[in-house]
């Protein structure tokens, strides 16, 4: 008798209902599958979170992480040629929101797969724990790492600029 029953006929029966022995034990172990069952459910439904938005082709394993809601059309421009003097195309590359970032894991991110990270700005995501120095290439594994200040503030800032520049020809081993 299943569960479903069982609560059915406890609407028509007022006194109290008294399961043997055996039947007990038989109908704490459905109990225990139905559980298992549904826990095991549960966690497939963790497992299959939907992958980490990116915009963009992303078909060289470049990403940029950026902490703007929206780029405006003015550090979209800079974005562009900067991308552009590195020998890449905007096709090629993939953009991703830090707020797209946030409650993700370390296991979500390494699944894009990514062989290049740009970050821009604050995020809060575990990438912060790779010890990446600011403006500098950083090496883990096989992906390579610059973390920067965000794209407004750089776009503001002709120092910041040139100094993301530097970074950006050591990355993609560009000439000086």
């Amino acid at each position: 008798m299943n569960m479903e029953n069982l609560h059915e006929l406890a609407s028509f029966i007022q006194e109290d209902i008294f399961l043997l022995p055996e039947d007990r034990d038989r109908v704490k172990a459905e109990l225990n599958e139905a559980n298992s069952k549904s826990m095991e459910i549960e966690i497939q439904e963790e497992i299959q979170a939907p992958p980490i938005p990116v915009k963009g082709n992303f078909t060289k394993g470049i990403l940029i992480v950026h902490e703007e809601q929206e780029l405006s059309p003015s550090i979209m421009d800079m974005l562009v040629k900067m991308v552009n003097a590195c020998g890449h195309s905007m096709t090629e590359i993939g953009l991703v929101k830090a707020e797209d970032l946030e409650n993700r894991s370390m296991e979500d991110f390494n699944a894009l797969n990514a062989h290049t990270v740009l970050k821009f700005g604050r995020v809060k995501h575990l990438i912060n724990s790779i010890p990446a120095p600011t403006y500098e290439v950083y090496t883990e594994d096989e992906t390579e790492y610059i973390f920067a200040d965000s794209l407004t503030v750089i776009s503001e800032d002709k120092e910041l600029k040139k100094t993301l520049w530097l970074a950006l020809q050591k990355l993609f081993k560009l000439k000086s």
